[in-house]
């Protein structure tokens, strides 16, 4: 419940006490002071009650929106952290991409020519031999399947 509904709810209360005291006036019969007094303490304790649980709602709801922005700004920052790997990852791939290509065509192509003429040119041996080391590199080292045993 909130604020402005208590006061509403208080502000009610008043007008309706208000207009019976009014009522009582005419018809010539004194209201019992000590009767309305009660009402009106039971009303107005009411109304604190009311209050006091508005207040308690209210900071319930201000930790649960703590909460959430916490979770919300942890979330944001492993987006953040995870898009940064991933643009790593993708750099790195494509370096790899790269050195695998560049060792196909000096594997592929020009080594295997001098090879096959008897004619190895250094330089095209060590232009592979550096793209395979290349790539074995940014491979890190082997892994092996696990075997099950029976």
């Amino acid at each position: 419940m909130g604020h402005e509904q208590v006061e509403e709810f208080e502000r009610r209360i008043t007008a309706a006490l208000d207009r019976i005291a009014k009522g009582i006036e005419p018809l010539g019969i004194a209201p019992d002071s000590s009767v309305a007094e009660e009402e009106l303490a039971r009303a107005r304790a009411e109304l604190e009650e009311e209050r006091l649980a508005a207040a308690q709602l209210e900071e319930r709801i201000k930790a649960l929106h703590e909460r959430q922005d916490h979770k919300i700004a942890v979330l944001e920052a492993q987006t953040a952290e995870q898009s940064a790997a991933l643009t790593k990852l993708d750099a790195e791939l494509q370096r790899l991409r790269a050195s695998n290509e560049q060792l196909r065509a000096s594997n592929g192509g020009a080594l295997r020519e001098a090879n096959e003429q008897g004619v190895g040119e250094p330089h095209l041996i060590n232009k592979a031999m550096l793209a395979e080391l290349e790539a074995c590199a940014r491979r890190g080292p082997p892994t092996w399947p696990k075997t099950r045993q029976s």
